[in-house]
């Protein structure tokens, strides 16, 4: 069974810094893009970064740039978001998500349920 599953998510105060993981099984992020996503209550998604099976990175919120930093261990299927300097506004459920491709950009088909973040003092 494929699947995607995040996990690392929490309260964290403001400034703290937390790591998600996103890992696969039933098949290998090896030769693929894998990109994470984030949607606030009451907000749409947006796109967070993505990391492409080259290692290309891609930062889509420039209110992240210079504190989250995506990655990927191919020897263990994870791709991983650290999230530093964490604000109030980084709050939300952050998904990672897959598709079959190398690159990033575009959809993606397979996602994962989520990991919650809370940045709260």
């Amino acid at each position: 069974q494929v699947q995607l599953v995040e996990s690392g998510g929490g309260l964290v105060q403001p400034g703290g810094s937390l790591r998600l993981s996103c890992a696969a099984s039933g098949f290998t992020l090896v030769d693929r893009a894998i990109a994470w996503f984030r949607q606030a209550p009451g907000k749409e998604a947006e796109g967070v970064s993505c990391i492409s099976a080259g290692g290309t990175v891609f930062e889509y919120l420039d209110s992240v740039k210079g504190r989250f930093t995506i990655s990927r261990d191919n020897a263990k299927n994870t791709v991983y978001l650290q999230m530093n300097t964490l604000e109030p506004e980084d709050t939300a459920t952050y998904y990672c998500a897959t598709d079959l491709k190398r690159t990033c950009g575009g959809s993606y088909a397979s996602w994962g349920r989520g990991t919650q973040v809370t940045v709260s003092s």
